[in-house]
């Protein structure tokens, strides 16, 4: 089974990371820089504080925090305390800020905002991964994600258990309707079938990339029943199969067991959390959805001062 690159806390997580902070931290400071706290917070005075979860939820973003404040500010000292991945109830501590109190305020916001995003994006693919135990469905995300926050927010997925679909366009192919309609088929046509598009596809890559050429995933889209059977002899890597009932989703994994069982078979449209578990049970090996990352809302995160 070919797979999409799976993300973890990576060097090129943390170079996208570093990418975005400059545009975050001059959201906050401006040319003028925290106004507040250097108004009224001794220049010397040094402090402590918790981030403490104020949800429960899935864990995600200690990691990126601490890349954040090591490059704001080195003398402030993160701790972490809770590892990503890690399921967390509301009042847990999961890290630790101590330094010069000034650079500790003004690193507030952009901390709880990195933790908080990213562990709303872990929390809620959880409960669509829990959705589908027992079954054989794997939960995987999309491209549908903040400019500039995908590497981050594929990586939160993996912390709440879900799976990478491709990164970028750069990773694999995936032939869809307007691919087809812009192609040029054999025979003089105007378009490509799903499997004469597969064929084209496989020819490009050899071309390209050659020996390497076999380890890059073809999958392609497909609305019917018709479809699918006419692409399988093709032997796509995945077929996605869009927006289909359970019932067609049953037959589409009967026809693929029947004519070419060692195809995937991808759900995908129109999948939510109430339907999630209705499409695991067809039988499909994979289930995308872009809400894992469109539709999370931040969990919830604060400071909270030590004494003394």
């Amino acid at each position: 089974m070919k797979e999409f690159e799976q993300l973890c806390w990576s060097e090129q997580v943390r170079a996208d990371l570093e990418a975005i902070l400059p545009l975050a931290l001059g959201e906050d400071f401006g040319s003028a820089g925290d106004l507040t706290s250097t108004a009224l917070v001794p220049a010397h005075a040094q402090g402590a504080a918790a981030v403490v979860a104020r949800q429960q939820g899935i864990l995600a973003g200690m990691a990126a925090a601490e890349t954040a404040i090591a490059a704001f500010n080195p003398e402030l000292r993160f701790s972490i305390e809770k590892a990503d991945g890690r399921a967390i109830e509301r009042g847990d501590r999961v890290a630790r800020i101590a330094g010069p109190a000034r650079a500790l305020l003004m690193a507030e916001r952009l901390v709880l905002n990195l933790i908080g995003r990213l562990s709303g994006v872990a929390t809620l693919t959880r409960t669509y991964v829990d959705a589908v135990a027992g079954t054989r469905a794997r939960i995987y995300d999309t491209r549908k994600t903040t400019p500039g926050w995908r590497r981050l927010e594929k990586y939160a997925v993996r912390c709440g258990g879900g799976q990478n679909h491709r990164t970028g366009l750069f990773e694999a192919v995936l032939i869809k309707d307007n691919h087809l309609a812009f192609g040029a088929g054999a025979a003089g046509t105007d378009r490509f079938t799903p499997a004469q598009a597969v064929a084209q596809a496989r020819r490009y890559l050899d071309e390209r990339f050659g020996p390497d050429a076999g380890r890059m995933i073809v999958e392609v889209e497909v609305d019917s029943i018709v479809q699918l059977e006419e692409v399988l002899p093709a032997r796509p890597d995945i077929v996605l199969l869009d927006n289909m009932a359970p019932d067609e989703l049953r037959r589409a994994v009967q026809r693929r067991d029947e004519l070419a069982p060692g195809v995937e078979l991808e759900a995908s449209g129109g999948i939510h959390l109430a339907t999630v578990r209705a499409v695991a049970e067809s039988g499909v090996d994979r289930i995308s959805s872009g809400a894992l990352t469109h539709s999370a809302v931040s969990l919830d995160f604060g400071l909270d001062w030590e004494q003394g």
